[in-house]
């Protein structure tokens, strides 16, 4: 990241399985924190979202919940559903529903060393709304916000 000693990493892990072995390879070499922003997709899967907060929670520094495609739900409803498997890991969070904004939050809170996680995108360049995909790239979500924070 331009003007922090700190890695970003994109991964696509959108399930408790694929979240716990990217968090465990990054642990593996990971100097400092880790800092893993995530939420989970609208219209599907509602069991998985507390396994998806315990799964980020035990295996993170600090967590930062938001929206993953929330589709046509409330995606405060799907944040409210991940909660309670994060909270019972004790681990430290910050609910910015706001992609963009989770995502400059980490790049403020990360220190030389840690290790930014943006879990569930990946690939994806678009956040999926009601049923409009809007262009949503976090690379170069990531550049920009690195540009305007820290040149």
């Amino acid at each position: 990241t331009p003007g922090k000693d700190c890695t970003v990493l994109l991964d696509y892990s959108h399930t408790p399985d694929s979240l716990i072995n990217i968090l465990d390879t990054i642990r593996e070499f990971c100097k400092g924190r880790i800092i893993t922003v995530f939420g989970c997709g609208g219209d599907r899967d509602p069991d998985k979202r507390p396994k998806m907060g315990k799964a980020a929670g035990e295996r993170s520094d600090y967590c930062i919940v938001t929206s993953d495609n929330p589709r046509t739900e409330d995606p405060f409803k799907i944040i409210d559903a991940i909660l309670p498997g994060l909270k019972e890991t004790g681990c430290e969070y910050t609910v910015i529903e706001n992609r963009r904004e989770a995502i400059r939050h980490a790049l403020i809170c990360a220190a030389n060393d840690d290790v930014i996680l943006l879990a569930g995108k990946g690939h994806e360049p678009y956040q999926e709304i009601g049923r409009v995909r809007h262009p949503f790239d976090e690379k170069i979500v990531v550049k920009e916000l690195a540009e305007e924070l820290f040149s």
